[in-house]
């Protein structure tokens, strides 16, 4: 990723065929390591190609992808009765979660007070 990244750069700061010269020295500024097998690989699959077309291409592929956001749709119950029992399902877990969150935070209230991080106030 860092390799078409700084190839990017190059063509944004108007070098519009970088070399493998060019993008070594944009990773050599930010002190990444530059692989010279991924830099000519990249260069072979970007000869007498036009990045602002691939770009082009690239968006117009993402817009026809349906973002899902890992969340999947469920299926309604079948009764009021099993909505019922997932809601009071739901509610205990979030009970219990909020239970585990104050155990954790409760470990944290003495750094302050009698040593603590930072000792009484003596």
């Amino acid at each position: 990723m860092k390799v078409i990244a700084a190839y990017m750069l190059a063509v944004l700061g108007g070098n519009t065929s970088p070399t493998a010269d060019d993008v070594k020295k944009i990773l050599g500024s930010v002190g990444a390591e530059a692989d010279n097998d991924r830099i000519e690989l990249l260069l072979s699959q970007m000869k007498d190609k036009d990045v602002n077309e691939i770009v082009a291409s690239g968006r117009e592929k993402l817009a026809s992808v349906v973002p899902s956001g890992g969340a999947v749709a469920g299926v309604a119950p079948a009764s009021s009765n099993a909505g019922a029992a997932d809601t009071s399902s739901a509610e205990q877990k979030k009970e219990e979660k909020v239970e585990d969150e104050e155990e954790e935070d409760g470990d944290l209230g003495d750094i302050f007070g009698e040593g603590g991080l930072f000792g009484s106030d003596d």
